[in-house]
């Protein structure tokens, strides 16, 4: 009798993976961490709120994956090279880079402070750039890599009253378009994910009448679910993506077409 094959690996399979997310303790970064976990990766969560990595770290850990907290600016590079020093020596490889970590100043661009403008841009660009240069070199060594980067539809579009933001999100899909031709010799691929609107706890304090209006601009009719970025950072993250590089992957509703 013929041995019987054995099944495939499920698509989107991330097992034997080491990912790491910045921006981890909230928000699209949270729910990023626990998809690409769910996937079947190791995570290391990075963030400057260490109670909030703690407690995720405990949601992680109970589905049986093993979890990193790394407090850390993004804007520090010395705590950054600390990090990824320390994840590649206790796990021995780093798959994945999630840059997520970003902020928010906004205002009006002759009323914009010029130290509003300098922390988006230090945080949301240069701290993208940091991270990416730490990670690179472990990836280089492997020939494997995947680099995702966190972008938005006011990157694409604009944003009035959020020029640092807008610039910051646009300066990140330009450097998306250059690294993922740098490196995709080394069978690294580089994407940027670009939200739209979605339900968030900053969202939740806007007004009914601007809520309404926002929502008058997506076609599809509704905010979107943080487990709808989730999904598409785990696809880019998976060995399924490996001939997609240099792009951004619109999650909006067809706010931006």
């Amino acid at each position: 009798m013929a041995e019987s094959a054995s099944p495939p690996a499920p698509m989107f399979s991330l097992r034997g993976c080491v990912a790491i997310v910045t921006g981890a303790s909230q928000g699209l970064g949270r729910e990023t961490a626990r998809a690409l976990a769910e996937a079947g990766s190791d995570v290391a969560l990075v963030a400057r709120n260490a109670a909030r990595l703690e407690t995720l770290a405990e949601e992680i850990g109970q589905a049986g994956r093993r979890v990193l907290c790394l407090p850390a600016d993004v804007t520090r590079p010395e705590e950054i090279k600390a990090a990824i020093s320390r994840i590649a020596g206790d796990w021995g490889r780093i798959d994945v880079l999630v840059n997520n970590a970003g902020i928010t100043r906004d205002g009006l661009v002759m009323r914009m402070k010029r130290e509003d403008w300098d922390s988006v841009l230090q945080t949301n660009l240069t701290g993208a750039f940091l991270c990416t240069q730490a990670v690179l070199p472990v990836m280089i060594k492997a020939r494997y890599g995947r680099v995702i980067n966190m972008a938005s539809v006011m990157g694409q579009m604009g944003g009035a009253g959020a020029v640092n933001y807008s610039a910051s999100k646009a300066g990140l899909i330009g450097f998306t378009k250059a690294l993922a031709r740098e490196v995709a010799s080394r069978n690294i691929t580089v994407n940027a994910v670009a939200p739209g609107f979605f339900d968030t706890a900053m969202t939740g304090e806007l007004p009914e009448n601007t809520l309404r209006q926002v929502l008058e601009t997506i076609p599809l009719g509704r905010a979107g679910a943080a487990r709808e970025v989730a999904a598409g950072v785990v696809y880019l993250a998976s060995r399924e993506a490996g001939y997609v590089t240099g792009h951004v992957l619109c999650i909006n509703g067809g706010m931006y077409m």
